[in-house]
């Protein structure tokens, strides 16, 4: 594809000489994912003076992948970022791009970089002179690091390469508690001569020591006792800015120690639970150090790994330890002042420099309920045709028509459509512009993300949205409905401010409105506001700028027949002005509106077999379908525009429209009668004692949930005793306990009573 992410810039921020074999090889294997030929990574690795022409090709021939979980392009953007590369990167309309395969992350968007390398003064190191004691440079080393029974690991034996550099010979000592060497250094204190305890070693080799306690069978990850501390190694500064860099950045060092060759070796506090932990702490950790100058050998990131062992000489240096617990305290110490300095958050303004520049509002969208970059809920309970409501919407928008009765501005839409296939959704947006009666003059504003079968959360989507979305300038994304992509409990506050944070995400990056829709909880809706109706946490309530709430309107026997006789008057009025329009005048005015006098006319107009032969085939879908019919309420809660009146509307399959009529005013919300009223009617109304029971269980259900979503916390919890003061005619505890146990829609968690997860089944 010609728009496809190039990945050759970002290996210029991964420089092969600080990763370790799996990790080049991971970049090849990434590379030839992605499509990338032998040349790329061939050229790249040449960097390295591991480099072997003679084998590369081969290798690459022997690159292959799992079936199920690939090395992709998404690792080298890893391993860029490690190394400052910036995954978003600004085009030149000032619109963010996301790097390959980006999820949205809610810790800090920060650079990370604290220290500039180029302006931090070197701090200076004193190697000792010769009257130095070895004894107690390891006895401090291994007093800070090590407990008295944790087994200590080193090796003194090493042998010398082609190119003159020594290497470890064996895996060493590693039976040895710290106790057991602290006691035998102790007898040596005065000699200063380490080799009694540790053994002889080459002076032009030193020697090395394993900063984590093994379990003393072994020096493998697997040996690892406990994740407690980690290796930054570094040689691309001078020894002096290494030490100057490593204190700026306040690391928790546990031992600061001098390699004596070109590299100063801290040992860094990260304290991990488990080697999952400890892995992406030291990814985090080796992060911040490249980001700041920093270029950190990739081949320590083992926790057994090897570092110099303090108190031994080493060619004309001595290997010494420098320092001890410098730097923040502890790893969380540390991590949260690095994050702390590495915020997103925009700068304080003054109010008088706000008043002087008098920013304009964002461009109204839908007047009076929502401007351009702003969010809205459209929320309501299955069968409301909310699905339907939102491609209304859509349609007006693109259209620059009415919506509801609420003026739109013409704009273009990005409906993502989660829950049809392809051709139902076009079929269904047809339908609608066919019974809207509206030409499709402008479908050019409309486009559709078809993403059935493919959901991904929220926080993944977002970023891929943004990447995909950003040129086409849109000015409503709308997604329905959301419980497609919804990450974490909906009853979590917490994670659904997360949750909900995608959004703005979206309506900040992309300039555009977000609209979605949710669905009400369960329970009788008539008795709360517009904004304490949708399923969960609060925060769908507080979240939005715009909360439009469809509620059900009750109708009654009489309404409805008399929808059915208007409904069949315009359908004997139509078929007279299809087959005989010269009749229409003879028709009165109040005519129109009587099923009974129009019956008359259709047979004066067209006869009587006529008449009668429509009158018997056609009259009894139309019946039907207005017994199908439901009539809706639609209110709203608004920040930025006062409340509007409520807007009452019919849902006839396919589309909504206004009652022009007004003759759903004065009907009540389903489930707005008392609960102990509408109990006490549903057992006069029972014919059995079996009956009168199972409506006194619906009536106290009833209380049961409206008091539950009264009373809920931003936890989603309520406590019992709080449900029987709220409850109507407030019942004892054990009454409500037993209520709750009839029930099967609560659970009880630590702290009191949750409802259990609902499976949304939209429209």
């Amino acid at each position: 594809m010609d728009d496809k992410f190039d990945l050759i810039p970002l290996l210029e921020y991964i420089p092969p000489t600080q990763l370790d074999y799996l990790d080049w090889v991971s970049v090849g294997m990434a590379l030839k994912q992605e499509g990338y030929g032998f040349d790329v990574w061939d050229t790249w690795s040449q960097q390295d003076n591991r480099y072997n022409p003679r084998e590369m090709e081969s290798k690459w021939e022997s690159l292959g992948h799992s079936k199920d979980t690939p090395v992709t392009g998404a690792f080298i953007t890893m391993k860029a970022k490690e190394n400052g590369w910036t995954p978003r990167q600004y085009d030149g309309d000032g619109m963010q791009t996301f790097g390959w395969d980006d999820e949205i992350s809610y810790e800090s968007t920060g650079n990370y970089k604290i220290v500039d390398k180029s302006w931090v003064e070197g701090k200076e190191i004193h190697e000792p002179d010769n009257n130095w004691n070895p004894v107690t440079q390891l006895k401090t080393y291994i007093k800070t690091l090590f407990a008295n029974d944790d087994y200590v690991s080193y090796v003194v034996d090493s042998w010398q390469k082609e190119d003159g550099k020594f290497s470890v010979s064996g895996s060493g000592i590693y039976s040895k508690t710290a106790e057991q060497l602290l006691n035998e250094l102790d007898k040596y204190s005065e000699s200063k001569d380490i080799g009694w305890v540790v053994g002889d070693y080459n002076q032009e080799a030193g020697a090395w020591i394993r900063f984590n306690p093994l379990d003393g069978k072994g020096v493998k990850n697997d040996n690892v006792k406990e994740f407690k501390y980690a290796l930054v190694e570094s040689d691309n500064l001078s020894i002096e800015k290494q030490n100057a860099v490593m204190r700026e950045l306040e690391l928790p060092i546990a031992a600061l120690v001098y390699s004596g060759s070109k590299s100063v070796h801290a040992i860094v506090k990260v304290d991990a639970n488990d080697y999952q932990e400890y892995r992406k702490r030291v990814e985090y950790l080796y992060k911040i150090c490249n980001k700041n100058g920093l270029q950190v050998d990739g081949q320590n990131k083992n926790p057994s790994r090897l570092s110099r062992m303090p108190g031994v000489i080493r060619g004309d240096h001595k290997q010494f330890l420098i320092d001890t617990n410098i730097g923040k305290g502890s790893w969380e110490e540390w991590q949260t002042w690095i994050e702390d300095l590495n915020d997103d958050l925009p700068e304080f303004e003054s109010l008088a420099e706000m008043f002087q520049e008098d920013p304009p509002l964002a461009p109204v969208l839908i007047d009076g309920v929502l401007r351009r970059g702003h969010k809205m809920l459209i929320a309501g309970p299955s069968k409301a045709g909310k699905s339907f409501a939102l491609m209304e919407m859509t349609i007006s928008i693109a259209e620059g028509i009415p919506w509801f009765g609420f003026n739109c501005e013409m704009g273009k839409v990005l409906y993502l459509n989660m829950e049809l296939d392809r051709p139902s959704a076009y079929k269904r947006f047809k339908d609608i512009y066919q019974s809207m009666g509206i030409p499709p003059k402008h479908l050019e504003n409309i486009s559709i993300w078809n993403m059935r079968g493919h959901s991904i959360p929220m926080d993944k989507l977002t970023p891929k949205l943004i990447r995909r979305a950003q040129k086409e300038k849109f000015d409503a994304v709308i997604i329905d409905p959301i419980y497609k992509v919804l990450t974490g409990s909906e009853n979590d506050a917490e994670q659904m401010a997360k949750f909900t944070n995608n959004f703005d995400k979206v309506a900040m990056e992309l300039g555009t409105s977000v609209i979605y829709c949710h669905h009400h909880s369960k329970g009788a809706q008539g008795g709360k506001s517009s904004m304490d109706r949708s399923s969960g946490s609060g925060v769908f309530a507080r979240d939005p700028d715009a909360i439009l709430d469809l509620i059900e309107l009750d109708v009654t026997k009489s309404l409805r027949d008399q929808q059915k006789n208007r409904a069949t008057a315009k359908f004997y009025a139509d078929i007279i002005l299809d087959e005989n329009p010269a009749y229409l005048p003879e028709i009165g005015q109040d005519d129109f509106l009587s099923a009974a006098e129009m019956r008359k006319h259709l047979t004066a107009a067209l006869g009587t077999e006529r008449a009668e032969r429509i009158a018997g085939f056609e009259l009894g879908p139309l019946s039907k379908r207005v017994d199908l019919m439901t009539a809706w309420r639609l209110e709203g809660t608004l920040r930025e525009f006062p409340k509007f009146d409520s807007v009452n509307l019919w849902f006839n399959y396919p589309l909504h429209y206004s009652d022009d009529a007004g003759v759903l005013k004065d009907l009540e919300p389903v489930g707005s009668e008392p609960p102990y009223k509408r109990g006490a009617r549903k057992g006069s109304e029972a014919n059995s004692s079996e009956d009168k029971k199972a409506a006194r269980a619906a009536a106290n259900k009833e209380k049961l949930d409206m008091a539950f979503d009264f009373l809920i916390d931003e936890e989603g919890k309520v406590l019992i005793g709080k449900l029987a003061e709220g409850i109507e005619g407030q019942p004892n505890k054990e009454t409500v306990k037993k209520w709750i146990d009839n029930s099967e829609d609560y659970e009880r968690d630590s702290n009191g009573w949750v409802k259990k997860p609902e499976t949304d089944k939209e429209n």
